[in-house]
């Protein structure tokens, strides 16, 4: 298992990032998965075992109860608490009032002392906004992670699902006053959705900021188990869930292709889709969730698969973007500078 700094940090994490959105099982999560803490023990010790370092999870999951199997899971592991580099993620409803979302002032600093005791822990490594606020100020928000570092409760900031304007912006608050900056996005990317590279992967590689990749499998699409008529396996997540959108036509064609390299290699489908994330220079760590160890084991292969030039070549034309603006001009207008 490889690891890579987060973004312009020294902080070192595994390629491979465990996601918890499958533990616990309460309300509206239990689309995505209803595991015990049994299971999750099991799934999390084999993960460190295979030298993951990196566990995310957020406090929305299962209503809080992902939080609470994942610090218990930790614990059950044996490992110190120094071997682990925990993530979570605060903004969506966790109370019945106004106030309890939102990436206010007030909503952050009861997040994180709530998200700390249901992990069992006295700090968090990378703390996470889930989305954007569109009514509290930026200023706000930078300021009172800022404050949550000087206070020890987090060591790392970072968000999840913002434009790249919007990251921008936070980072030229942050950088102005001295506080603490974002060391990592999380967002969605696939070989099936690459829409990030249109402009948010030129701003994290010009801000040296890291990227967690969260539903590499696009929601299970892209594990190669389903048809162009649209079946899929029983009980599969997207027969409930159809999260996330995505081009059904492009991606069974970009299918097709992995299909044909992962026949080649005597690898699953799903292997060559995290695999060619993980060929992705942008990319800091590629988020996976498990239902059961055997899936896990499967997805962590992913790290052993090499994709050759012409493999890659393949799959970057099946999967290109089209020509949008003002990309298409920008590139016309840039070859005279390239130094390739």
């Amino acid at each position: 298992m490889r690891t890579k700094t987060l973004g312009g940090t020294g902080l070192l994490v595994s390629e491979i990032c465990l996601g918890t959105m499958t533990f616990g099982g309460r309300g509206f999560w239990t689309a995505i998965g209803q595991l015990d803490q049994s299971v999750a023990d099991n799934i999390v010790a084999r993960a460190l075992d295979a030298g993951v370092n990196f566990i995310d999870t957020a406090d929305v999951y299962s209503e809080g109860v992902s939080e609470e199997v994942t610090g218990r899971a930790m614990v059950n592991s044996g490992r110190k608490r120094t071997d682990i580099v925990l993530a979570t993620k605060a903004l969506g409803q966790t109370g019945p009032g106004p106030n309890d979302r939102g990436a206010s002032r007030g909503h952050i600093m009861d997040a994180v002392k709530a998200s700390l005791k249901r992990l069992g822990t006295d700090y968090i490594d990378l703390y996470q906004i889930h989305g954007f606020d569109p009514l509290t100020p930026v200023e706000e928000t930078v300021r009172a992670l800022d404050d949550l570092v000087r206070q020890g409760h987090v060591r790392y900031v970072g968000v999840s699902n913002w434009a790249s304007w919007q990251i921008m912006k936070a980072l030229g608050i942050a950088d102005s006053k001295d506080w603490a900056r974002f060391a990592s996005l999380q967002a969605y990317y696939t070989i099936a959705g690459r829409d990030l590279e249109r402009d948010i992967v030129p701003m994290l590689r010009d801000q040296k900021v890291g990227l967690m990749v969260w539903s590499p499998l696009a929601g299970g699409f892209l594990s190669g188990k389903y048809d162009r008529d649209g079946k899929g396996p029983d009980g599969a997540r997207r027969a409930s869930f159809d999260f996330p959108p995505i081009n059904k036509d492009r991606a069974f064609d970009v299918i097709d292709v992995m299909r044909e390299i992962g026949d080649a290699k005597g690898v699953s489908v799903a292997r060559i889709a995290l695999a060619w994330l993980l060929h992705q220079p942008v990319v800091t760590s590629v988020i996976v969730g498990a239902k059961s160890v055997e899936q896990l084991d499967d997805n962590l292969a992913a790290t052993t698969v090499q994709l050759s030039a012409e493999e890659l070549k393949r799959l970057d034309e099946v999967s290109a973007l089209p020509a949008e603006y003002p990309g298409w001009m920008i590139e016309r207008q840039s070859t005279y500078r390239r130094q390739d």
